[in-house]
């Protein structure tokens, strides 16, 4: 039997997120063969760091290793992924799928078809207050969730004005696509991935427009303005078919405190849960009779999320199956929600994705 030191990984976008990728690869004492990257520097920086080969063509790499994990821009993720999987090899892709839906389409296809597996990188899901949520709402410590509220915000906090992040060209969206996707799973995962049937969203972008733009921290290099064309911030609201409903707050820059919770509300209880603290509450009746209301401060120990996360990835790619969670299907749900807040923007009203809307006569 394969153990996780015998998988051989290939870091494909040797960036930042690559390198975080790669610290934990070697952590865990799986076997880092390379990474693949276009620019010549960052491959010459990867290959010092780590002493290992780089490349600049994908076949190369590809056949040296058993897994990939895929750290590109978003623009990029269909290239990599469909020829990773086409190869045969096992893949982690960070989120979000794709820049686009149609893009998020065709690595679906593809996964469907391919002999290996793709796992989409929602590495929040892995937080341990997570965990400890999900126990206690599989044993039905809260009943049905009706209702889930989500905050990604940042009061200022943008990447760099010219960087990928503030292309839409390259990510294909702002900080819906950036950060808001973390929420939309989130959120989707707390419900068991229900059927989303109507979505209302607004995106704005009132900061990064604007000279004097005034920022907590940042990224990457600012060119100005001219530097970016994507969303700073939107608001959404999610219906499902078993009507459950999310409410969904993400901005980078925005006139109001920096906010990471999660509120859920169930039947027989409820829960916060603040991403950012990994704080946990709990709501419900109290046991001692009459009108007593109970909050529980539930205790748990921060994790390093992404090395939880890859440790699932490297022992499944040991084991040769799925792992069965993170899977591209709920990928592709979450961007169809991001898809869909898009499009309501640009219309003004509600979108339907249970039905086939026809475009209005001319």
């Amino acid at each position: 039997m394969n153990t996780a030191s015998s998988v051989r990984v290939g870091i494909v976008g040797l960036g930042n997120i690559g390198h975080h990728h790669a610290d934990r690869i070697v952590d865990m004492g799986a076997t880092l063969v390379g990474g693949l990257d276009i620019q010549a520097e960052a491959r010459r920086r990867f290959a010092e760091k780590y002493d290992v080969n780089t490349y600049e063509e994908k076949d190369e790499l590809f056949a040296e290793v058993d897994a990939v994990i895929i750290t590109t821009p978003n623009r990029f993720h269909e290239e990599y992924a469909v020829a990773a999987l086409d190869a045969g090899l096992d893949v982690l892709l960070e989120k979000p799928l794709a820049h686009s839906l149609e893009s998020a389409e065709r690595i679906a296809e593809s996964a469907e078809r391919a002999d290996g597996f793709c796992m989409v990188g929602f590495n929040n899901r892995f937080a341990n207050p997570v965990e400890v949520f999900r126990h206690h709402y599989e044993a039905g410590r809260f009943g049905d969730i009706t209702h889930v509220e989500a905050n990604y915000i940042r009061r200022r906090g943008i990447p760099g004005r010219g960087s990928w992040f503030t292309s839409n060209d390259i990510a294909g969206g702002g900080a819906l696509i950036d950060i808001g996707v973390h929420a939309i799973d989130l959120a989707l995962y707390f419900l068991d991935f229900p059927e989303v049937v109507e979505v209302s969203g607004v995106t704005r972008s009132e900061f990064g427009h604007d000279e004097d733009y005034t920022f907590v921290e940042m990224w990457g290099e600012d060119v100005g303005p001219e530097g970016f064309d994507v969303d700073d911030s939107a608001s959404a609201f999610i219906r499902t078919a078993e009507g459950t409903t999310i409410s969904l707050e993400v901005a980078w820059a925005v006139n109001r405190p920096t906010n990471d919770e999660f509120f859920l509300r169930g039947t027989e209880g409820g829960a916060r849960f603040d991403r950012a603290s990994q704080e946990l509450e709990f709501y419900e009746d109290g046991v001692g009779g009459g009108n007593h209301l109970s909050t529980t401060d539930v205790e748990t120990q921060t994790n390093d999320t992404h090395k939880s996360e890859q440790k699932l990835f490297v022992e499944a790619v040991a084991a040769g199956e799925h792992p069965g969670r993170n899977t591209v299907e709920q990928g592709l749900a979450v961007q169809r929600v991001i898809d869909a807040i898009y499009r309501s923007s640009e219309a003004g009203r509600a979108v339907r994705l249970d039905t086939v809307e026809t475009p209005p006569a001319n």
